[in-house]
């Protein structure tokens, strides 16, 4: 008898389409690190569904252990592919008195 094991999976909100952001409707050539954080993210979720039928049918080996660094591999990429989106104030920009309200 087998028992099948409730998955702690995270599941992004972009792994839907009908909840995806708007960044897909827009072209890849004038969004090039967005489109390509999307192409990681649909690749990372497609391993990870893998490596969560794989360990669901019991398989303990070096194939999942491979799909597991590739994961964190594509994971690792995404992260500094966000980080390329970050804007960081310049030391002008910090300078500058805020608003005050009044």
């Amino acid at each position: 008898m087998t028992t099948q094991r409730q998955r702690g999976l995270r599941r992004d909100v972009t792994a839907c389409p009908e909840t995806r952001p708007t960044v897909d409707k827009y072209p890849a050539r004038r969004f090039p690190v967005q489109h390509e954080i999307r192409k990681l993210e649909d690749e990372l979720n497609s391993f990870n569904e893998r490596i969560a039928e794989l360990e669901d049918e019991g398989h303990r080996g070096h194939a999942i252990e491979v799909l597991k660094i590739n994961a964190l591999d594509f994971a690792r990429r995404i992260d500094e592919l966000r980080c390329v989106l970050i804007v960081v104030p310049t030391k002008a920009e910090s300078r500058k008195p805020t608003p005050s309200k009044s």
